[in-house]
């Protein structure tokens, strides 16, 4: 190995922060290229791409196309963002606005931090990045921001690694960032939407409406026009072109809803939006809430704009969709997603079928501490309420096997009717329950059984 690191220095005789370093290409030429702050980083990556070239004169590689050079990393960086724009999406759709919009200012971003000139200048820049996003960190950056600020450069290496601009991806040890989310959102109750409703100016009564019965996020709300509005199947059609999941779809909506907003589109343009809806939704939502008296935290969580999905998701749960059927409304890849992530469980509904789960087993109404136990011996309790129905009709018969019964056995299975199994009680405190376990003795020293003949096989009397 011949390749080797060394510092330049500015005019004022000051060194730079990053390392330079050349090598020996497959050919027998010293290249040039810039490292990192460290010095023994630089000359990992000087090492290793002396390594691979000379893979490349040992014909283990391929050679390289005549006349080729280094991709120039602005040059490289406006071809990503042309692909993306073009067919960078989901199935092959262009990126949208925000989206292109923020990777655009991601890598102009790291372009700044890292200095590279051309596309290989990337190698070895992992704890140039991990230092950066920790820089982002200590800004208050949070852990979301984070993790797309770190997406978009990853993302844009891979990108170079299919068009071999790079021999191999510099970040494929990057961790990734914990995003769970520190702040959940909560569902609204039905009083508060129709609150809400009742309060709002008209145009923005509409749109929450919308977003309640249909669970349409923001931007897809924002991207209806009049033509999307299918008066005859009863719902609205959704573009791929604006949609998250980049797939065409429809949502049914409410009979009255349809009627309402076929009365409103009477004479006007199909291509004409839907709804005014506002430059800052979150902003809005947030003045009519304060306005009606409608906490935005609480000890479920926060309100936003998203929330009305969520309150969606729930609504549609409470109503008695199957998970199936509430996927395909939210238009969710996974069960998973609908049911852990958007879907809630309010309190009030949890103390509801707690209280039904009672009246099945006999404590519905006025809960009775005094009940009648049943007659059960002085020293012996059972198992088994004395009630059971056709616990006496219960016989013994004649095992089958492979060795006969014996007799004690035989004759016991003949001639005895079996009894609820007792057990011997030695002077402890009994605890008895209410309701239908009424007469249970719980105490662990008392389940001791009784002696007795034991029948191998139990039977049902027909």
């Amino acid at each position: 190995m011949m390749a080797g690191v060394w510092q330049t220095k500015d005019k004022n005789g000051r060194p730079h922060k990053l390392w330079r370093y050349w090598f020996v290409d497959w050919e027998g030429k010293r290249r040039y290229g810039t490292g990192t702050p460290s010095k023994a980083d630089s000359l990992r990556a000087a090492r290793k791409l002396e390594g691979e070239h000379r893979e490349i004169r040992l014909g283990l590689r391929p050679r390289p196309a005549a006349g080729f050079e280094p991709k120039a990393f602005s040059e490289a960086r406006q071809e990503y963002l042309d692909w993306g724009e073009s067919q960078g999406g989901r199935g092959g759709h262009s990126w949208g606005e925000k989206h292109l919009a923020t990777r655009k200012r991601h890598l102009r971003w790291w372009q700044e931090k890292l200095g590279p000139k051309v596309v290989p200048d990337l190698m070895g820049s992992l704890p140039r990045v991990e230092k950066a996003l920790r820089v982002l960190e200590k800004d208050g950056k949070g852990k979301k921001t984070l993790a797309n600020y770190a997406e978009s450069l990853s993302a844009f290496c891979d990108w170079c690694v299919e068009r071999e601009y790079l021999a191999e991806d510099p970040l494929k040890r990057l961790r990734r960032f914990d995003t769970t989310p520190q702040v959940r959102r909560r569902a609204l109750t039905a009083t508060e939407i129709r609150t809400l409703l009742a309060a709002a100016p008209p145009d923005r009564r509409l749109v929450y409406g919308l977003a309640c019965v249909s669970g349409l996020r923001a931007k897809e709300l924002g991207s209806l026009t009049v033509g999307h509005a299918d008066f005859v199947r009863g719902g609205l059609i959704l573009d791929a072109a604006w949609t998250k999941n980049r797939k065409p779809g429809f949502q049914p909506l409410p009979s009255a809803l349809l009627a309402f907003l076929k009365e409103m589109c009477e004479g006007i343009p199909k291509d004409k939006p839907l709804l005014f809806f506002p430059s800052h939704p979150a902003r809005s939502l947030d003045i009519d809430l304060q306005a009606v008296g409608i906490p935005k935290w609480t000890d479920e969580g926060k309100v936003d704009f998203h929330s009305l999905r969520t309150t969606f998701t729930t609504l549609v749960i409470e109503c008695g969709a199957n998970v199936k059927e509430a996927q395909s409304l939210l238009r969710h890849s996974t069960p998973e997603l609908t049911m852990n992530v958007y879907a809630r469980a309010r309190s009030d509904r949890l103390e509801e079928i707690a209280d039904k789960v009672g009246e099945r087993l006999g404590y519905g109404g006025k809960c009775e501490i005094s009940v009648k136990q049943p007659d059960i011996p002085e020293k012996t309790i059972s198992t088994t309420p004395s009630g059971a129905v056709g616990y006496d009709e219960i016989k013994m018969v004649e095992a089958a096997g492979i060795e006969p019964a014996s007799e004690g056995a035989s004759a016991c299975a003949s001639t005895c009717v079996a009894r609820p199994l007792g057990f011997a009680t030695v002077g402890a405190r009994r605890a008895r329950f209410p309701g239908p376990l009424g007469g249970v003795d719980t105490h662990p020293r008392t389940l001791r059984r009784r002696p007795g003949p034991r029948p191998a096989v139990v039977a049902l009397a027909t």
